[in-house]
């Protein structure tokens, strides 16, 4: 008897660290299936929620055709340059872009490489590509001063937008729903795999918001069920200032909506502060 309990205890043994193994490989191999969540429909355009748009095709540096829509307004408070989470694509952030063109924001979005009409296929490389052509194309060919510019991101796209305000120096930073890493990401969902040598995407925000050196506004809701709220206020710890703190209520996707005024306060406090006094 005693025996065979040992027999089975080496089976489970060696049965739980194959798994273990081969969720790994999964995981290690098939990393961009976990990450990134492309939509190539465009299910609707800005004059569904009548506003006017000039659709855009940039070419990359690397030869990459991207697709975004620059919404104007007359007498722009500042230019965001909206760049998205991993899911879908631009066309599903038309009730954000109502918002911001409300608060008198001129807007330019961008879908990253593989997402909506753009070409290729999506890469953390590719999408700090996608979004510094979108800088250069705000800053060049629309002749818009950067102080006068507000990199935001959503999501996965907190993690490109700080990237970018590492890089250049925009007018401000607004992150909502941020993670720190991927690899901090990983750890919350899989904490019994090696996520930290397994993450071959990396994104780490909290590394390069140290770096940044403009305006902060960090947005998060603790009822976020995809990136924990912690998360959020870490960012924000180690962010410079001048910097902000923003809480929102709901979840993930859908917190900017039902906060309500919350949300479009929040946002006006910051372009007040640091944009409406600008001389």
């Amino acid at each position: 008897m005693k025996s065979m309990l040992v027999r089975m205890a080496q089976s489970l043994i060696i049965i739980l660290v194959s798994v273990w193994v081969l969720l790994s490989l999964l995981l290690y191999f098939f990393q961009p299936g976990f990450v990134y969540f492309p939509a190539s429909k465009i299910v609707a355009t800005p004059e569904a929620v009548d506003l006017s748009y000039e659709d855009i095709v940039l070419t990359t540096p690397d030869s990459v055709k991207i697709h975004g829509w620059y919404l104007p307004v007359k007498h722009p408070r500042a230019t965001l340059l909206f760049l998205h989470g991993n899911g879908g694509n631009i066309s599903h952030r038309l009730e954000k872009l109502s918002i911001y063109n409300q608060l008198g924001l001129a807007v330019f979005i961008i879908d990253y490489r593989g997402y909506g009409m753009s070409e290729g296929t999506p890469s953390e490389k590719g999408t700090y590509t996608d979004a510094k052509s979108a800088w250069e194309y705000l800053t060049k060919v629309k002749k818009i001063p950067q102080d006068r510019i507000i990199v935001y991101g959503e999501s996965m796209g907190s993690a490109i937008a700080t990237w970018l305000a590492e890089q250049v120096k925009p007018g401000a930073l607004i992150i909502e729903s941020a993670f720190t890493s991927i690899a901090a990401m990983g750890k919350h969902y899989y904490p019994y795999l090696p996520v930290k040598l397994l993450a071959r995407i990396k994104y780490p925000t909290i590394r390069r918001i140290k770096n940044v050196q403009c305006p902060v506004l960090v947005i998060h809701s603790p009822q976020d069920e995809i990136v924990p709220y912690k998360q959020g206020m870490e960012l924000y710890e180690v962010a410079n200032e001048p910097k902000s703190f923003l809480t929102i209520t709901g979840d993930h996707n859908s917190g900017f909506y039902e906060s309500g005024d919350i949300y479009i306060k929040g946002w006006d406090q910051f372009i007040l502060t640091h944009f409406d006094r600008t001389p």
